[in-house]
């Protein structure tokens, strides 16, 4: 369904009237059109900087290094030195930022690892001041930072969560341009894992994605290349054949992955004709059936990839919820998952498989009504943090989407007020599309993700709503 609020905002007449009424003027986001590129930023330009104490210098200059970008730096930035260090190091060239207010970069990227103080954080100040205003249309911001857990000391995990706030507010200050702002966390060995997880941030897959907080560590996988990605893996969508699980599908074999669509035999003929738009093949199968793990063993073998898009809402309040409705939303939306991963862990994953699950912002936040959806897709976030250090150690990796408001039959079937309060409560000021779900999906499929395991990653726009 069209969002024709949107679409009258983008007029002469309803940008005035937008603002004249004090109206959200939601922008037009650019999305990605086309598969992964080897250098997805040629012909951009990106500012960098660092905090003077920063240990992030090399690993990030070297993964912007080969994306293609023209990078930048602010020659009285206080940070400069570790950055110049870097850049000499790996014969890489850094540009001095032209003057004038005519410069409007495309990304701003900065590393504020080694901040451990109030007064430390004002070189995050410094360098964001004064160009976010000067921000291109569109454009992105990433903080960088390492991960401390219990070893920190108390300043730094104290800059490090003020990091989160920084990102969150700057987030709903330039959202109505259609840029993003997130955070990347550098665990122990994640350094070399850093230019898959800026590839995504950075380029027009990441669109709705704003707001959040990645951490990137240690992996087996390596991206050996960026384009092609998923060139001979073989992957599962369940409930694919129509909405999020059919642009899941699509997405994945537009990056060269062979698809097997799953869904219901009742939804056999749509599973066909999305199948068949993508070269892939059907599977008739409900995820509720016993023998659903078997089934998908005997007839796709060992997957690389299997995402988890299958689910169902059936909401009421608490007290007039039939036992029937919970156990149907709890089997389908979360105990099939299990038994289905319990069953494929023996020999139906290859090594380095990657899983997907679908959670939701109602697991986060929770919504009335949807105690049994709620409790799925909060349990699904529990059990991909749960499940990490077993795939670690096969070498893949469990992850989790959580979307927000989406653009779907379900969202279009909500009352009229309902469906304008979900779209307009986030930072972007509009609903995602599933072809926002199914970027998300695909960069947690690949090697691009390499390093990210047992997360879960909100694709809402950054909905005002939950964590």
């Amino acid at each position: 369904m069209s969002d024709r609020f949107l679409e009258f905002s983008q007029t002469a007449f309803g940008k005035q009237l937008s603002g004249l009424l004090g109206l959200p003027s939601p922008p037009r986001l650019r999305r990605a059109t086309g598969a992964y590129a080897d250098q997805p930023l040629a012909g951009r330009t990106v500012m960098v900087g660092t905090a003077p104490t920063a240990t992030l210098a090399g690993p990030m200059v070297g993964a912007l290094g080969g994306t293609g970008a023209e990078l930048f730096v602010a020659p009285d930035h206080a940070g400069l030195a570790p950055l110049k260090a870097a850049a000499h190091e790996q014969g890489l060239v850094l540009k001095g930022e032209p003057s004038g207010e005519s410069f409007s970069p495309n990304a701003l990227v900065f590393d504020a690892s080694g901040i451990d103080s109030a007064a430390g954080l004002r070189t995050l100040y410094d360098f964001m001041q004064p160009r976010v205003s000067r921000l291109s249309a569109h454009g992105r911001v990433i903080v960088m930072t390492r991960a401390l857990g219990p070893t920190g000391s108390v300043g730094e995990r104290t800059a490090a969560a003020a990091l989160g706030g920084f990102v969150r507010s700057l987030g709903k200050e330039i959202g109505r341009k259609g840029s993003t702002v997130n955070l990347v966390v550098v665990a122990d060995g994640g350094e070399s894992n850093l230019a898959g997880v800026l590839r995504f941030f950075l380029s027009e897959h990441s669109a709705f994605v704003a707001g959040q907080v990645l951490e990137v560590g240690a992996s087996q996988l390596v991206a050996k290349a960026y384009s092609g990605q998923l060139a001979g893996k073989l992957a599962l969508v369940t409930g694919a054949a129509r909405g999020i699980g059919a642009s899941i599908a699509q997405t994945l074999a537009r990056e060269g992955a062979q698809v097997i669509g799953m869904d219901r035999p009742q939804e056999e003929g749509a599973l066909g004709e999305t199948m068949s738009r993508i070269g892939g093949r059907g599977l008739a199968l409900d995820v509720t059936a016993s023998d659903a793990g078997d089934r998908i063993l005997s007839e796709c073998g060992p997957l690389d990839v299997l995402v988890h898009n299958a689910g169902v809402t059936r909401d009421k309040m608490l007290r007039n919820m039939a036992p029937h409705l919970w156990d149907m939303v709890l089997d389908i939306n979360l105990g099939s998952i299990m038994r289905i991963n319990e069953r494929l862990m023996g020999d139906g994953f290859k090594s380095g498989a990657r899983v997907v699950c679908i959670s939701s912002i109602g697991g986060i936040a929770g919504n009335p009504g949807q105690t049994n959806y709620g409790a799925t897709k909060a349990g699904i976030i529990g059990y991909v943090d749960a499940l990490a250090p077993e795939f670690a150690k096969r070498g893949g990796a469990i992850n989790a989407v959580a979307p927000g408001f989406i653009e779907t039959q379900m969202t279009a079937a909500m009352p009229l007020m309902n469906r304008e309060v979900g779209r307009r409560l986030n930072s972007l000021s509009q609903g995602g599309l599933p072809i926002d779900i199914a970027e998300a999906v695909t960069f947690f499929a690949s090697s691009l993700s390499a390093g990210v395991n047992g997360q879960t990653l909100r694709v809402c726009g950054q909905n005002f709503v939950g964590a």
